[in-house]
């Protein structure tokens, strides 16, 4: 077993309404509670790290496994959308959309068309985060596939 460590140092300065920072590694940014939450907006906040973290995981899975499979991929690009609902003052990350966008090469077979569908369903799976956060978050793809012209 290889076991990896990760690791990140924060500072906070203040209360609720105040700003951080942290730095882990090659991510290093301010943070403070996002304006939809009615805090300051001053760099990221954990909202987003938890949609960027899922988002990069799932792309990153999703491109390996294409290129395993050998699938003639022209682009990927993905849009994600993280959801929080507020109940009586608790916060709850619910879910999680994300919509990757697969261009193939105009070469693709029928059969690697369909190949590329079970992997974005299978990436989403695999994912170290998806995995992670299985139970607490709703996560849903809504791909798009289409072979260049």
């Amino acid at each position: 077993m290889t076991l990896h460590h990760f690791h990140l140092k924060g500072e906070w300065q203040g209360g609720r309404n105040s700003e951080g920072y942290i730095d882990a590694g090659e991510l290093q940014t301010k943070i403070s509670i996002p304006p939809e939450m009615d805090g300051p907006g001053v760099g990221t906040n954990p909202d987003e790290m938890l949609l960027g973290a899922a988002a990069t995981c799932y792309i990153i899975s999703l491109a390996a496994m294409l290129e395993r499979a050998e699938i003639p991929v022209d682009t990927t690009s993905i849009t994600s959308e993280g959801m929080v609902d507020v109940t009586n003052g608790i916060f709850t990350y619910e879910k999680i959309i994300h919509r990757p966008n697969i261009t193939l090469k105009k070469e693709v077979t029928e059969q690697q068309t369909r190949l590329t569908n079970k992997l974005i369903e299978k990436a989403e799976k695999t994912c170290m985060i998806s995995r992670a956060i299985k139970g607490n978050v709703q996560l849903e793809l809504k791909p798009i596939v289409q072979i260049k012209e």
